[in-house]
């Protein structure tokens, strides 16, 4: 069992609290006037919501001698990190990435479990074993772990906890969020990987502070989390912003979701891959070969990596025209390739863009494999400061795995 007390319950979760302590999380330390002017509430109801924060510990407040305005504390309030923990896993075809975060979403603790099998009894024997790891872990930082964030592939219903479809697990309909609260002892969120990424980007990285953004990764799939109006959109059946499976070009190669001339058929890494072996006659095994062939000048590997940035400009250019983002974050382990397709995108995006959206900013931000496990963590997060109750399960910590890999960082 976790061997630290469990902190003071979270105050009740009213839309004005969760409001305020996520915007505190995400822009502070910040006054209560700052607070009252980045969410549009009254001084009052700030200050009301702020006391009982900072009676349970999870705000702290920055005592100095600024000045104070009409009776009201001036000093900033910030997130105490350290209150509380939340694990993250990000699980691939092969594999399981696992972070241990503080309440600001900070990587304290990683580590790489490698998969036996994509079944989901494998696949949950293994998280076990990984969660129970780091739950040992976090015994030496002493706060309790109060969640667990999981970030899985394709079609995701965050709202039932379900996987619906996921192509590299060849899953379907897995009740994966009852499943692992199960096996962990702790509440879980189970989301699309790329809309967890999303979450992450809006609160800590390159959206923060935007209403309106997207960000499109470029890997094994090419996805799109959508932001609009401050909010991460998942849509009526949970697959909005699925760009990879924008046809593009009807007469083009046969997709994975059995349409033709998808966006992903053209820049996936699969595609891409085939698509190289086919133009230079090469059997290549894996993305550092195709890439070595097209960073030596063979003009066939290099054009296949020319039309897949063709197509990804062709769809940063579709989620532009329809949603008019204020920026366009683009991200993956894809980005490796960059250097091969940069031009196309940009001029592809410019070409396809309609009229004022053509103004998107379109920025790469290359980002390891454990930011997607951070952005597990963050829905795990989300879904603590939004949850009607807090979470009192306490796990049994699980044994060591001794063949994971990863790292560790203090604060």
């Amino acid at each position: 069992m976790q061997s630290t007390s469990p902190p003071e319950a979270f105050p009740a979760q009213t839309p004005a609290v969760a409001q305020i302590f996520t915007t505190v999380l995400s822009h502070g330390p910040l006054t209560r006037s700052d607070v009252a002017d980045r969410t549009g509430l009254s001084a009052a109801a700030v200050t009301k919501a702020v006391r009982p924060l900072i009676g349970a510990g999870y705000l702290v407040e920055d005592t100095d001698d600024a000045p104070r305005a009409l009776g009201r504390p001036a000093n900033p309030v910030r997130v105490d990190a350290g209150r509380a923990f939340f694990v993250g896993v990000k699980a691939t075809g092969d594999e399981l990435i696992g972070v241990l975060t503080d309440l600001c979403c900070r990587i304290r603790v990683a580590r790489h479990l490698p998969l036996t099998a994509p079944a989901p009894g494998a696949v949950l024997a293994a998280l076990a074993e990984l969660v129970g790891e780091l739950l040992t872990e976090a015994t030496e930082f002493g706060a309790p772990v109060l969640g667990v964030g999981l970030a899985v592939s394709g079609d995701v219903d965050r709202a039932e906890g379900v996987v619906r479809y996921s192509p590299f697990l060849r899953w379907r309909d897995v009740a994966l969020a009852e499943l692992a609260a199960t096996t962990t002892g702790l509440p879980v969120t189970v989301d699309n990987d790329v809309r967890a990424l999303t979450v992450a980007e809006q609160w800590f990285g390159a959206g923060a502070g935007l209403s309106d953004f997207a960000l499109v990764t470029v890997g094994a799939g090419i996805g799109c989390g959508l932001v609009v109006h401050g909010r991460v959109v998942a849509g009526a059946h949970g697959v909005a912003g699925e760009i990879g499976h924008v046809a593009i070009d009807p007469a083009g190669p046969l997709c994975r979701c059995g349409n033709r001339g998808c966006v992903e058929a053209i820049a996936g890494e699969s595609a891409v891959l085939d698509r190289v072996r086919a133009a230079t006659g090469t059997p290549v095994a894996d993305t550092a070969e195709a890439l070595a062939l097209a960073h030596g000048g063979h003009p066939g590997a290099r054009q296949v990596y020319a039309d897949a940035g063709t197509a990804i400009g062709r769809g940063i250019a579709t989620v532009a025209n329809l949603f008019g983002p204020q920026r366009v974050i683009i991200s993956g382990e894809g980005l490796a390739a960059y250097d091969l397709f940069a031009g196309q995108i940009r001029d592809t995006f410019a070409r396809y863009a309609f009229g004022s959206a053509a103004r998107c900013d379109v920025l790469t931000r290359p980002l390891p494999f454990e930011e997607w496990a951070r952005g597990a963590a963050a829905t795990a997060i989300q879904s603590f400061i939004a949850a009607p109750t807090p979470p009192r399960r306490a796990p049994a910590a699980a044994p060591r795995a001794p063949h994971a890999t990863g790292t560790r960082a203090h604060a």
